[in-house]
């Protein structure tokens, strides 16, 4: 398989899906995505591939979301790839929670926005001590009404997760463990080294066992998927308006935003 915005490498039953774009933080195209959504499907249907492994190339970032270079006045454009991005994206999320196989969030830095939902909704999460996390939405005029809130809810509690959204403060790795949100911090040069063996641990374990472990967690939150199509196709539209512009157009002249003026 030939990808140009990702690596993918397969290796004594565990596949390495790596975000390809160290220059953008790892921030994601429609074809970054999409490309993604492929590697999971190829893990999916190989039977000797026993665990996944999701992370980011560099030691800057594991994914900064969605790349803001690539939104104009109707929202993120498709470029290369089939799919818009918001379709793409929600792809990639219902195939990391339904591949019957654990996946791990190896975050090697930046978490934020998008790609903090990306390690949110993987089956563990191991972290660097150089690690950030927190979302982005309503700095950039963003949202998601998906797994993005309701998961995150589960793992860290009600009053947190509306603290990382409603803030978009960033997190530590250590605030990170301390929250739930992560399951082991180490030292950046022993991320490689960590992630792997917890794969092999996890190897060990019966595949069949591990499906239905994982299809019974994602059970109690099921229901997200209904609410996370409705707000897709609500995010596309606001995605249209002068408030979304606002926010995306400060981020890009590096300034606050002003979104006093949809208040009146």
């Amino acid at each position: 398989m030939t990808f140009k915005e990702i690596i993918y490498e397969k290796d004594e039953g565990i596949a390495r899906v790596i975000i390809n774009r160290p220059e953008r933080l790892n921030s994601f195209t429609a074809l970054t995505l999409e490309e993604i959504y492929d590697a999971f499907k190829d893990a999916w249907v190989d039977k000797q591939i026993g665990v996944v492994v999701l992370t980011g190339a560099g030691d800057r970032a594991f994914c900064a979301g969605g790349d803001q270079k690539t939104k104009d006045g109707e929202g993120y454009g498709k470029g290369a790839a089939t799919f818009d991005l918001l379709d793409a994206h929600s792809q990639v999320i219902n195939t990391i929670r339904a591949i019957p196989k654990p996946v791990i969030a190896a975050v090697n830095g930046y978490a934020i926005g998008g790609g903090h939902v990306l390690h949110v909704v993987c089956d563990l999460t191991i972290a660097s001590e150089t690690a950030k996390f927190g979302q982005a939405g309503p700095r950039v005029g963003s949202f998601d009404a998906g797994y993005g809130t309701v998961f995150l809810a589960r793992l860290v509690g009600e009053k947190k997760a509306r603290e990382i959204w409603y803030l978009c403060r960033q997190y530590s790795a250590q605030e990170a463990l301390e929250m739930g949100l992560v399951n082991r911090v180490v030292p950046a040069d022993q991320l490689a080294a960590e992630v792997d063996a917890w794969c092999r641990e996890m190897l060990q374990k019966s595949p069949y066992s591990l499906a239905y472990l994982k299809a019974s967690f994602n059970a109690d939150t099921e229901h997200v998927n209904g609410i996370g199509v409705m707000a897709k196709h609500a995010l596309d539209l606001y995605y249209k308006t002068e408030e979304s512009h606002e926010g995306v157009q400060a981020f890009i002249e590096k300034r606050p935003p002003d979104f006093g003026k949809f208040r009146q």
